[in-house]
């Protein structure tokens, strides 16, 4: 049976910088707490610790330094790096642990520190739970004696290796000469890596959303705020558009008409492409709850099925991982591709969209728009206190909405994993029809919020 998690949701611990659960306190017990578990032995052991361009991320990073030196850890430090790259380096270096300073789509207000174990995967929630029952224990009697007091030190050279593993993906023999490509970094983790890659395997690279400054992650830019993309790559007349989100882990893609494309396309292209190559992994592509059944009935024209999990990527890496799947995806943007990485990777994903492109010499608006999406609608209401799902008057408003969308439709409501939110996500194949059960499942939420 897993404890029950009050610090850790579906990635990591998140919150607003400086204030609980994200202070100095915390994460100093929490690389305290998880050094601890996870020293094993009487050899050295190491953790990776990365994060992404937030002004808070000094604050943490030298918390959770002091943290893992005192539990007799050393601690490798790489700066400004996408999560995927955290993810790949700890398996690389064969550290104990990795983490990631990042709140990633969020705004920069807000940190949050995301845990990966030896394998370069995402803790267990058991894991995880463990470590935050540790974390309300008195430890002082279990830390490191103070010749075993950990060291830290800096890898330089960071930067080059996931630069080197992403292009790794790219079909050999293949470039992108003559391609001129817009990247929206979102001011965050991907600001030197992702547009060096592009620009080494020959592209014309037009960047954006390249200049963090600490407080401008994710502003007005980055897969969150995508016109930004779609406008420039119009401006510079760019064959594509890539943007990645703060912690390059998502990606969505800008056709050359300024068009978006969204995760579920891409996932569509990537995964009719690897079945087409013989590159795919049995007949399963994993996806969430929020994917569109436009996607759906067209792998099952394919060949394919669509499995669905919870929201979130680790959810979507445990099936894959379950099913021997090696495509998986969100439609936010979120692309795990297993055969190059154990989390979502926005740069890798976009190669492989790329390639595409190159291969069959077609436009991305070609290429890139596998399906008709059936007409979606996603609403976010903020509460306070107790979530408003619980209360009798949704739940009946739930079922009416449910049985008006019967076998043509889906109504979708779930609590965010990061924020006081509820996301009410309606589809159907009549437009007018979700836009109703849309404005009346709010009203039922808002008016239960106003009653109490």
């Amino acid at each position: 049976m897993v404890k029950t998690r009050k610090l850790f949701g579906t990635d990591g611990i998140r919150g607003t910088a400086n204030r609980f659960p994200m202070t100095v306190e915390v994460a100093q017990k929490l690389g305290q707490a998880a050094g601890l578990r996870f020293i094993q032995g009487t050899h050295r052991h190491s953790v990776l610790l990365g994060k992404d361009t937030r002004l808070s991320g000094y604050m943490i990073e030298c918390a959770l330094v002091s943290g893992f030196l005192s539990a007799g850890m050393d601690v490798t430090l790489v700066g400004p790096m996408p999560t995927p790259a955290i993810a790949m380096l700890t398996r690389s270096l064969r550290a104990d642990l990795g983490v990631m300073i990042s709140a990633s789509h969020n705004p920069y207000g807000d940190n949050g520190i995301k845990l990966f174990g030896p394998d370069g995967f995402k803790l267990s929630d058991e894991t995880e739970a463990g470590i935050e029952e540790d974390m309300g224990m008195d430890l002082t009697d279990r830390l490191a004696a103070p010749d075993q007091i950990g060291r830290a030190s800096r890898l330089n050279d960071a930067a080059g290796r996931y630069v080197e593993n992403a292009k790794s993906s790219f079909p050999r023999g293949l470039r992108l000469d003559g391609l001129r490509i817009v990247i929206d970094c979102a001011n965050g983790a991907a600001y030197r890596v992702a547009p060096t890659a592009l620009w080494e395997l020959g592209a014309e690279v037009v960047r954006i959303g390249c200049d963090p400054d600490g407080i401008n992650i994710n502003e007005g830019c980055g897969s969150t705020r995508p016109e930004a993309l779609c406008a420039a790559v119009l401006r510079h007349r760019a064959d594509i558009g890539i943007a990645l989100d703060g912690d390059a882990d998502r990606v969505l893609i800008s056709d050359e008409k300024g068009r978006l494309i969204d995760g579920d396309q891409i996932l569509a292209l990537i995964s009719t492409s690897w079945a087409r190559q013989g590159r795919l992994s049995g007949r399963h592509i994993v996806a969430t709850v929020m994917s569109n059944m436009g996607l759906e009935r067209y792998l099952q024209t394919q060949g394919l099925e669509l499995v669905r999990t919870a929201v979130g990527d680790r959810y979507v890496v445990e099936k894959m991982r379950e099913l021997g799947a090696n495509i998986g995806g969100e439609q936010s943007g979120h692309m795990v591709l297993s055969d190059f990485a154990t989390t979502g990777d926005g740069l890798v994903a976009a190669l492989q969209v790329l390639a595409e492109v190159v291969e069959t010499g077609r436009p991305a608006s070609a290429v890139c728009r596998m399906f008709r999406p059936y007409p979606q609608m996603l609403r976010n209401i903020r509460f306070v206190g107790r979530s408003p799902l619980h209360d009798p008057q949704v739940h009946e408003a739930r079922k009416a909405a449910e049985k008006r969308l019967g076998e043509h439709g889906r109504l979708l409501l779930r609590e965010s994993g990061t924020e006081p939110l509820v996301r009410v996500m309606v589809e159907a194949e009549d437009e007018a029809l979700v836009k109703d059960v849309v404005e009346d499942m709010c009203e039922s939420i808002n008016a239960v919020q106003m009653a109490g």
